[in-house]
């Protein structure tokens, strides 16, 4: 699909608010507006994330486009997956996987959002209102089951399913309906209010919000049900209200949105290495705010060009950025 700055814009916004939340998550304990930061953010982070990748999936279905996803996800899983384990293992860390179907946390995303695609081949035959009906009574369904959980992503893929179905349905027109002045000032409101609720109610499990346990690791074996319809609609407000006060027009971190992919799969390196080394404190607002520029920074690096050309290889199975900078040296020496 062409490129618009809006969607490049929310990408990038998204995964600062990824690398940001996961810098932030070990204070959350000790610090109630800590807690309340994070768990708002991740009430809207990844769904959010999800929904783009389900608008930007309009060409899913046929075997050979299937084919070529798997190369781009499924390859990068396993490199990184091994990658993971091995860094784990140098830095020290404990509880480690070694199995490649228990995905190394951030990567469970990459096994998940090709089983989206898998599952788009039967939910786009279905109509809209009755496929995003199947799709939530699945992902309320399966809490009940303590065997479908992080093994292959499962448990994630079918409770986040439902947002990539529905920005698979939703048009350009759609999202951009976001931005009228009336549903911008309501959606600063619903932002303001589930942030306010989730500081009043300081002992709601992250896990509700993660989706990769059952309703009986979350204390809720009976009725968990309709407190996981209560986070779909939550997250799909906080979805919306974001996309609201997303810019629209181009800016110099605009660009940034086509490489967020780099960022998410390697921004994983520091937080592992910051919590091993427990490198940071929180004392004030001040701490927050470096945190804040250090996420920040992850992000611009992450995004570089000579990251991007190092890493390319590994994560798009390319390396024609590598190949380019030597024609353009060579280029420019016989130039000289």
């Amino acid at each position: 699909m062409e490129r618009n700055a809006f969607f490049d814009n929310a990408k990038v916004i998204l995964i600062f608010l990824v690398v940001f939340g996961h810098i932030i998550q070990p204070f959350i304990a000790d610090s109630q507006g800590m807690n309340t930061l994070y768990m708002w953010i991740y009430t809207f982070h990844m769904p959010a994330f999800i929904f783009l990748a389900g608008f930007f999936a309009k060409g899913s279905g046929n075997g050979k486009y299937i084919l070529k996803l798997a190369k781009k996800l499924l390859i990068p899983y396993l490199i990184f997956q091994i990658i993971y384990t091995a860094y784990y293992v140098a830095i020290g860390k404990s509880g480690w996987e070694a199995d490649l179907f228990y995905p190394h946390w951030s990567l469970w995303f990459l096994f998940s959002l090709f089983c989206w695609h898998i599952l788009l081949f039967w939910f786009k035959k279905i109509p809209p209102l009755l496929g995003m009906a199947i799709a939530i009574q699945i992902g309320l369904i399966v809490g009940y089951f303590g065997q479908i959980g992080h093994a292959f992503s499962l448990s994630r893929t079918f409770v986040f399913f439902p947002f990539f179905l529905l920005g698979f349905w939703m048009t350009k027109e759609h999202v951009l309906w976001l931005k009228h002045r009336s549903v911008k000032a309501v959606s600063l409101v619903l932002l303001a209010t589930v942030a306010v609720g989730v500081y009043f109610a300081p002992d709601f499990n992250s896990g509700w919000l993660l989706a990769s346990k059952s309703y009986f690791d979350l204390g809720m074996p009976e009725y968990g049900g309709i407190a996981r319809l209560l986070v779909y609609a939550t997250s799909g407000i906080m979805v919306f209200s974001i996309l609201a006060w997303i810019p629209t027009k181009q800016m110099r971190i605009t660009s940034l949105g086509t490489r967020t992919m780099y960022v998410y799969l390697l921004h994983g390196f520091f937080i592992q290495y910051f919590r091993q080394a427990d490198l940071f404190k929180i004392g004030s607002f001040i701490d927050v705010v470096g945190l804040a520029v250090i996420s920040a920074a992850i992000v611009f690096l992450l995004s570089s060009k000579p990251v991007l050309g190092i890493s390319q290889p590994l994560i798009e199975g390319s390396a024609s950025r590598i190949k380019r900078f030597f024609h353009k040296k060579r280029a420019n020496q016989e130039v000289w």
